[in-house]
């Protein structure tokens, strides 16, 4: 009888522009053999996107948006061979996300200490896939939440998000390219992250105190404010995360 490869699969989500694809080439520069899967390579076709019924622009940042049997499927097959599926091809990777502004060294160093966690479990050391997206955690996504070993919540206030939104060219598409109208983000994008994640903070209010009692239930680790707008310290934080995990993966 084969046994299945073990693999540690790591969801990392927030809010768009918080930081979750630069942590998550971070952690793959960190990690060996670490894999990435991006929610953004299972949007529908840009004619299936639908529009937002108040004020009919075309919403990329709502569930019904994202090919969600086609994502729970991707997920499944990475949790059976430890591997993306051979017929992905992701348009995501061609989307740049810049410098990370974390000093080489501090990667170096984690990279080395990392290589020593691998280094002693053996041949048969578990990999890491990491599912980087800005929808994973909320209630219309329960099947797939569930399937995460560890769930990291990234997090911004309206104003880094929005700034950093309005500063990007545009998106690479199924299809094409697409570029924010003026005032997608106040429109379409925090109203719809304020939507799916206030039940994850105290009073709903997406820009105050994550709700830890609802945290620790959906097993979810909420980034810590210290961390945000400073990636040296989200990346320390998630870091330290992985590598238990990672430790105790190893010891079952």
């Amino acid at each position: 009888m084969t046994t299945a490869p073990k693999i540690l699969l790591i969801g990392i989500s927030g809010p768009s522009s918080s930081g979750k694809t630069t942590l998550s080439r971070l952690l793959r520069d960190i990690f060996p053999s670490t894999i990435i899967l991006h929610e953004d390579d299972f949007y529908k076709s840009d004619n299936d996107i639908p529009t937002n019924s108040r004020n009919g622009l075309a919403d990329w940042d709502c569930i019904e948006s994202i090919n969600l049997p086609a994502l729970e499927k991707a997920l499944a097959y990475i949790k059976q061979y430890a591997q993306l599926p051979l017929d992905l091809e992701s348009k995501e990777d061609k989307n740049d996300v810049g410098e990370s502004g974390v000093d080489k060294a501090v990667v170096e160093e984690m990279r080395e200490k990392a290589r020593t966690v691998r280094d002693g479990a053996g041949p048969e050391a578990t990999k890491v896939a990491i599912i980087d997206g800005f929808l994973l955690y909320s209630d219309d996504m329960e099947a797939i939440r569930q399937m995460f070993d560890v769930k990291l919540f990234l997090r911004t206030d309206y104003k880094t998000a929005k700034s950093r939104r309005e500063a990007r060219s545009g998106y690479v598409t199924l299809e094409g390219f697409w570029e924010d109208p003026p005032g997608y983000v106040d429109q379409i994008v925090w109203p719809n992250y304020v939507k799916d994640h206030a039940a994850l903070f105290k009073d709903g209010n997406v820009e105050e105190e994550l709700d830890e009692a609802v945290c620790s239930k959906l097993e979810i680790d909420g980034m810590p404010r210290k961390a945000q707008g400073n990636m040296t310290t989200c990346l320390e934080w998630a870091y330290g995360i992985v590598e238990k995990a990672l430790t105790e993966a190893r010891m079952r």
